[in-house]
């Protein structure tokens, strides 16, 4: 990765600063991107220390002009783009018949078109350098997940657009991968919207039991330098994809009672 540019959306914390932390060792210079000025300069202040560029970028991925202006201020500086990881996500928990529409309206704001977005202004320069494009989804972008209605939805849609990207440009030279880590101990969680639009505040989840973010990273970065087209992570995730393929129904009992053992769970 020497030489190269890479670009991180949602790098503040959890699998985007664990992904920039191990593309920065890999020798690569990175581009911080997210909406807490004071939580990107703590990782900027990490990475730096490994003789590499960095460049933080507050912005608002869900608003296209904050990810054309964040393009724009990246090839001002650096030139060139080698790889754009969509990383930037937020979730959801609660029942569809209880939501405000507004929480899904954000929810596929910052995970779908802040995708859409990032992608579009920064593609030009991926493809002169025959670069990756990474969308950070999930096992929920291919088995929809009772409560996270808006979350399923955005990952799926996600899927759709990666996987076209991909076939448009398959003569192009550019490398498209579909990342679906399973449960990670992140704050993703912590953040997720309630159905009113509040912060959950609490996981339901026991965190300690996941993947980390910096052993999902590793994973990530060796799949980009591979080339790989889809990387799907945890013995649950990669068994749920396999067996939704066979037996569909057989499947929607087991994840539905698997998420209804949450604390809380908001479907009955």
């Amino acid at each position: 990765m020497k030489n190269k540019l890479v670009i991180v959306t949602g790098a503040s914390s959890g699998i985007g600063k664990a992904c920039a932390v191990e593309f920065a060792q890999k020798g690569a210079d990175v581009v911080l991107v997210a909406r807490s000025e004071s939580k990107l300069e703590v990782v900027a202040e990490q990475i730096s220390s490994y003789g590499v560029q960095v460049l933080s970028v507050v912005a608002d991925v869900s608003q296209e002009e904050d990810c054309k202006k964040m393009v724009d201020e990246v090839l001002l500086k650096f030139g060139k783009i080698d790889v754009l990881v969509n990383n930037a996500g937020i979730s959801m928990r609660a029942a569809f018949s209880e939501i405000d529409l507004s929480v899904l309206k954000k929810v596929m704001g910052v995970n779908f078109w802040g995708t859409v977005y990032c992608t579009r202004y920064a593609l030009a320069s991926i493809l002169e350098n025959k670069g990756s494009v990474v969308g950070v989804s999930s096992i929920a972008g291919y088995k929809g997940l009772p409560g996270r209605t808006g979350y399923s939805s955005s990952k799926f849609a996600m899927h759709g657009f990666l996987e076209s990207l991909r076939l448009e440009n398959l003569k192009n030279g550019l490398h498209v991968l579909i990342a679906c880590p399973g449960f990670t101990a992140s704050n993703i969680r912590n953040t997720a919207l309630t159905g009113d639009g509040s912060s959950q505040g609490e996981t339901p989840r026991d965190e300690q039991k996941m993947m980390q973010p910096e052993e999902v990273a590793t994973y990530i970065v060796d799949a980009v330098v591979k080339r790989k087209d889809r990387l799907t992570l945890t013995f649950n995730g990669k068994l749920t994809v396999l067996l939704n393929k066979f037996f569909p129904k057989w499947v929607d009992k087991l994840v539905y009672n698997h998420m209804r053992k949450e604390a809380d769970a908001p479907f009955k």
